[in-house]
């Protein structure tokens, strides 16, 4: 029976090299995977998934005009697995086509992201997955400034933490540091 699941971590906690992995292991077994990802996330070039330690690979990417199911559907009613990183930028209507995805196509569908942006507000992909998805997995990592689990992001700008702005600003280490509670409220940056 297929499902439909929510891998989220804090910013590098090894998301997409884990959908990287997955979509390899399908593929070795001769199995066939759809690969998706944000069109927002622009860092590697649109439907691009790159991780930080050099593996990319294109992905189809999603736009707030994509009907994923439609996609799936017309292009590989028969795959194995869909894989969608970045998805905490997907909208609801995104997620109730994977749920279809899932539900009507019998595909399994796995979904990588953050939670929490960096004021500690759900994601609308986010939000939606953690209502609708039938298995959550938290990835995890290790604050940038001590041995604690990570479970914000920290937003940087010149060295000061920004704590209000735009949910979304696309960025790596240069922008985001993963954080514990304790230093998302009091950072180590000086």
């Amino acid at each position: 029976m297929a499902q439909l699941f929510f891998k989220y971590g804090a910013m590098n906690s090894g998301k997409s090299i884990e959908i990287l992995k997955v979509a390899h292991n399908y593929e070795e077994q001769g199995k066939s995977v759809i690969i998706m990802t944000s069109g927002l996330d622009t860092r590697s070039g649109i439907g691009k998934i790159a991780s930080r330690i050099g593996l990319e690979r294109t992905a189809v990417p999603v736009l707030d005009e994509t009907d994923i199911f439609e996609y799936v559907e017309q292009t590989n009613p028969d795959a194995a697995c869909i894989l969608v990183d970045e998805a905490q930028f997907l909208k609801k209507e995104h997620i109730l086509q994977l749920t279809r995805i899932v539900d009507e196509l019998n595909i399994p569908v796995m979904t990588f992201g953050l939670k929490n942006d960096f004021q500690n507000q759900l994601f609308e992909g986010s939000k939606y997955l953690l209502i609708y998805a039938d298995k959550l997995e938290e990835m995890k990592t290790i604050c940038w400034f001590c041995k604690k689990k990570a479970t914000m992001n920290l937003r940087i700008h010149d060295g000061e933490p920004v704590y209000e702005g735009e949910q979304v600003m696309i960025g790596g280490n240069e922008s985001y540091y993963p954080v514990c509670r304790r230093h998302y409220f009091h950072p180590l940056l000086k």
